[in-house]
């Protein structure tokens, strides 16, 4: 039965709290990896945007301040509903983590789809990174291409670790679903919340960053 899961303890600990405890330090660890690589992308944002403020400026007008709220605004309800699953599974209520764990996973479909529609109309319009940037509104600013480039990067690699997410959601979900955790075994569950969470934190970023310097 689902209440009679206990924390595995592996040979080298000594009890199961510190077993969980030296889990959520590595996801700890694991995650100033992931802020040192979106760090390396905020920093040279930061240079080229003090570089050519006009141009990251004007180049901001072109994308879609709605639909980016709209995904802040999804994002931040998923952050919530997973937080929910997470509690739900330690308060030993498998049947209201399960759903608020498929409403994450809703959530962060919904982000993609309208990062998609986001990215669709880039293409059409030509806002492209680099040299495949024919966008005729900025062709007279040599660096606006910079600017996508740095959008395309900065989202893509976002949505990538939004992928990442689902995938691993879909992992303890499915475990839940076998009865696999309960109050007295539920660290899978917290260090992916945790993970989801920073997910989340990284695009609170990013959307004023890239949509409202304009």
């Amino acid at each position: 039965m689902n209440h009679a899961v206990t924390h595995p303890v592996p040979h080298h600990f000594d009890s199961a709290e510190q077993a969980f405890q030296a889990s959520k330090l590595g996801v700890w660890l694991f995650l100033v990896t992931e802020i040192l690589l979106f760090g390396g992308l905020f920093v040279a944002y930061t240079i080229f945007r003090g570089l050519y403020p006009a141009t990251f400026h004007e180049a901001s007008h072109h994308l879609n301040k709605v639909l980016g709220s709209i995904n802040t605004v999804v994002l931040i309800c998923s952050s919530l509903s997973m937080a929910l699953g997470v509690d739900r599974v330690r308060q030993n209520d498998p049947n209201k983590a399960h759903q608020y764990m498929l409403l994450t996973l809703f959530f962060a479909v919904c982000f993609l789809i309208i990062k998609y529609v986001e990215y669709t109309h880039k293409f059409h319009e030509g806002l492209l990174p680099g040299a495949h940037f024919t966008f005729a509104g900025l062709k007279d600013d040599p660096k606006a291409p910079l600017f996508f480039s740095l959008y395309f990067m900065m989202t893509g690699l976002h949505g990538i670790h939004v992928l990442v997410g689902m995938g691993l959601i879909a992992w303890v979900l499915i475990r839940s679903n076998r009865g696999e955790f309960s109050s007295g075994y539920y660290t899978p569950v917290e260090l992916v919340g945790i993970y989801w969470h920073l997910v989340d934190l990284i695009w609170i970023y990013l959307f004023p960053l890239l949509y409202l310097i304009g």
